[in-house]
């Protein structure tokens, strides 16, 4: 009740396949998550596998980020029988953007309606009916997933079975789904330890590929907890348990000791729900100490390691015993679903349409394996085909326009390339007193100095913090923090600096022949002042850039003569002494300039306060266009909902209209 109470900017959900719904009953975090969510501005679900709970789930989740657009379950599954007609037509829409035929034109007029005329008279109509087609027959804005074929680059993974014999052990639990973790029903530990095969194959294992690192994945915890003190103390291998029943900070402990590669850990003994979210790329062995009935779970374990920045081959170790559940379950992974080998998308949706089967094989019924493998290969291949022609291709293509993307990421990287970042701080550090140490290449250590007042770098511990300004070291070292401009310290200092007096004023000297010795000239720098509620969100639309204007006592403007960067390189400071000295002699001019610098700084408000009129009707008018059309077809679209973002648009164009220009800060210029 508090939580909700508090009211949230943004409500940000990892791992959010673990909430479940179904139209029978939703799970407590699936309800918890939904009460949360109507209480915040914003909500993020991030998920590798959105379908791992099923269609039904994977329905109520878009259902929590747009309930406008998904109201009906069944409506959703009648929907996604049709992505692959619009993904042809899509396609035949970017191919030859200048001439649609008759038939797609028909196609088009019955699923956009009214609107078509209108989007294909705009400039970038292909486009604009692309958009459309997206919003209303696909998933929206509200689905982004970028696919492994769309950004490449993915390390080949190498499956590698250990058929191991059954020990008597087991012969209780050899079938169905407790026979993929038997070990769990034996009460006593040490047996098990001792008699399992895979235990022994395991320390051998380790042992053979001493000092590489192995990430080890089970089921339970009970499990891991158990190799893990088996290895280290029996086997003399140092390892490391990471378990759901580890506090974060121990989670995080773990990670670091697997991590280091003088002292640390050779394996890592995880389990199913300890180790999800985890990254371990620098390792290149994992071993599946057990496999999961879930097919999304298998490629969760791959996961750890497949991922962005794994620079070699990962060989996946799977130890499995003979004519059990295990060897049915490796058989249908491998020669069913092909998971081991390549990333699996259909995993949940083949073993809904096989259950019956798999069921069967899993509990000892050698007649349905092979029935099992077929029809699983043969059902994979066309949801496959399917999705690659449908749904897939829809996702893909709305979340990754390339020649958007691709020119977003060059401005990043020039954006990263200067050192305007690390130039800014050092002055900024300077003044406000941080000390800066020399940590190696692109890393500094930032201590606070004798002179620094405490809160004036949001998030500077006392013991300091180890910085870096390269982003690919950033991704390789996470005990460094990445300096940008988005960084919390960093815009800390521009906000400590901007709402203090500090560096509003400045005194300094200019030699130059062209004006006479005794001149003033005075730099001032204004920035919109817009009052508004916070959620208006009205910084997207003011400029960013401050007005910068120069002016001597006649009030002529010299902005264009003087620009900011050539001024810095011909002033020098004054000192503090002759400042004060200066400063009440030349008061009446300098109060006479600022009266000059704000009358020439007026006229240029109504401009800007033009530009953010336009940028915020770019932003409503779309939006509310779109309600206004998904309402035609959704009676479950309220008309409070579009009265609603009409309301926050007249509010922001009466704030935009009661903007003004702030004088920010001012440099008095002497000549000498």
């Amino acid at each position: 009740k508090d939580a909700q109470a508090a009211g949230w900017d943004m409500m940000v959900v990892d791992e959010a396949h673990h909430l479940e719904w179904s139209p029978e009953q939703a799970s407590p975090e699936y309800q918890v998550v939904e009460s949360l969510s109507e209480a915040s501005q914003g909500l993020l679900l991030l998920t590798a596998t959105p379908e791992q709970m099923g269609v039904a789930s994977h329905f109520a989740r878009l259902r929590l980020l747009d309930p406008a657009r998904f109201h009906d379950l069944e409506a959703f599954r009648e929907e996604e029988q049709d992505y692959e007609a619009v993904n042809q037509v899509v396609h035949r829409l970017r191919d030859n953007p200048d001439s649609i035929s008759a038939a797609d034109k028909a196609t088009l007029a019955e699923w956009v309606g009214d609107d078509l005329d209108e989007l294909l008279a705009r400039d970038d109509n292909h486009q604009a009916v692309i958009d459309a087609l997206l919003d209303r027959h696909g998933t929206g804005r509200v689905l982004f997933r970028n696919t492994r074929a769309a950004i490449q680059g993915f390390p080949e993974r190498q499956p590698l079975p250990e058929p191991l014999a059954c020990p008597p052990l087991y012969d209780d639990t050899r079938y169905d789904v407790a026979g993929l973790s038997p070990e769990v029903s034996v009460p006593d530990e040490e047996q098990w330890l001792a008699e399992d095969p895979r235990v022994a194959w395991l320390e051998k294992k380790l042992a053979g590929l001493r000092p590489a690192k192995v990430v080890v994945i089970c089921a339970n915890a009970s499990t891991a907890m158990a190799l893990e003190h088996y290895l280290q103390l029996r086997a003399g291998i140092r390892s490391a348990a990471f378990h759901e029943h580890l506090s974060l900070i121990e989670r995080d402990r773990a990670a670091a000791y697997f991590a280091d590669t003088e002292q640390g850990a050779q394996a890592l003994i995880c389990s199913e729900i300890g180790s999800e979210g985890r990254n371990f790329q620098f390792a290149h062995h994992l071993v599946l100490f057990d496999l999961p009935a879930n097919p999304d779970l298998l490629e969760q374990r791959i996961g750890r390691l497949d991922r962005i920045g794994q620079t070699e081959a990962i060989r996946i170790h799977i130890p499995y015993l003979q004519g059990t559940s295990q060897e049915v379950q490796y058989r249908w992974f491998q020669e069913g679903l092909n998971a081991f080998a390549e990333s699996c998308s259909v995993g949940v949706s083949v073993k809904a349409h096989v259950e019956d089967l798999w069921q069967q094989a899993l509990a000892g019924d050698s007649e349905a394996v092979e029935p099992l493998i077929a029809r699983s290969a043969e059902e994979t291949e066309r949801l496959k085909t399917l999705l690659h022609n449908g749904r897939d291709a829809l996702i893909e293509m709305n979340s990754c326009r390339r020649d958007v993307a691709e020119a977003l990421i060059e401005s990043i990287e020039q954006e990263e390339s200067s050192a305007q970042v690390r130039d800014y701080l050092m002055q900024a550090f300077d003044i406000l007193g941080v000390d800066v140490e020399d940590h190696s290449e692109h890393a500094d250590v930032l201590k606070p100095g004798e002179q620094y007042q405490a809160g004036m770098v949001t998030g500077l511990p006392d013991d300091g913090l180890t910085v870096t300004w390269d982003r690919e070291q950033a991704l390789h070292r996470e005990d460094m923090a990445f300096m940008s401009w988005e960084h919390p310290m960093v815009t800390g200092v521009m906000d400590s600096v901007t709402s203090s007096g500090l560096g509003k004023a400045a005194l300094s000297n200019l030699s130059v022949k062209a004006l006479p010795a005794g001149s003033l000239l005075l730099e001032a720098v204004f920035a919109v002042h817009c009052p508004a509620p916070e959620n208006l969100q009205l910084t997207r639309y003011l400029p960013v850039s401050p007005l910068r204007l120069v002016v001597d006592v006649n009030g002529r403007d010299l902005s264009a003569a003087l620009p900011h960067d050539k001024l810095n390189e011909l002033c020098s400071n004054i000192r503090r002494r002759t400042a004060q000295a200066i400063v009440p002699r030349i008061r009446a001019e300098v109060e006479t300039m600022v009266d000059h610098v704000e009358g020439l700084a007026e006229p240029h408000l109504q401009p800007l306060q033009q530009q953010a009129l336009d940028r915020l009707e770019a932003a409503f008018a779309p939006e509310i266009h779109r309600l206004e059309a998904l309402r035609r077809v959704n009676p479950a679209i309220r008309q409070e909902e579009i009265d609603f973002l009409r309301q926050q648009q007249d509010a922001a164009r009466e704030a935009v209209n009661h903007a003004s220009l702030a004088l920010e800060g001012i440099r008095v210029i002497v000549t000498s």
